[in-house]
C-alpha cells in the first residue's frame, strides 16, 4: 500500500522475509520465530506531502493515530501499524 517496490534477495536469504525499495532507502522485513511486534521502537519515514499520504492510507482502509507532540517544531507526523504490529512513523518538515 505504500508503494514500495519489492528487490530481489540474494538466494540464500529468499526464505527469510521481504525487501523493499523506500526512496533511496530500503526497507529489509525478516522472519523470526516468537516474533514480538516492537511498539514503542519503531522507525521513522521523512515523507512530503503528508497529508496526502494520510488520505491514501485511510481509503485503504489503514488507521492511522495523529501525533503532535511535535508540532511546536514544526512536524506534522502520524503513525501506523504495519501488518505485524510494528510502529512506523510518517513525518514532514514544514
Amino acid at each position: 500500500m505504500l508503494g514500495w517496490k519489492e528487490i530481489p534477495k540474494p538466494e540464500s536469504l529468499r526464505k527469510r522475509g521481504v525487501w523493499f525499495q523506500c526512496g533511496t532507502h530500503q526497507v529489509h522485513i525478516g522472519v523470526q520465530k516468537d516474533f514480538v511486534p516492537a511498539t514503542k521502537a519503531h522507525p521513522a519515514f521523512h515523507v512530503r506531502n503528508l497529508d496526502a499520504l494520510r488520505e491514501y492510507l485511510l481509503q485503504k482502509g489503514i488507521q492511522v493515530m495523529d501525533d503532535h507532540a511535535r508540532s511546536d517544531e514544526g512536524v506534522n507526523r502520524f503513525y501506523l501499524s504495519d501488518p505485524f504490529g510494528n510502529r512506523l512513523e510518517f513525518l514532514e518538515w514544514l
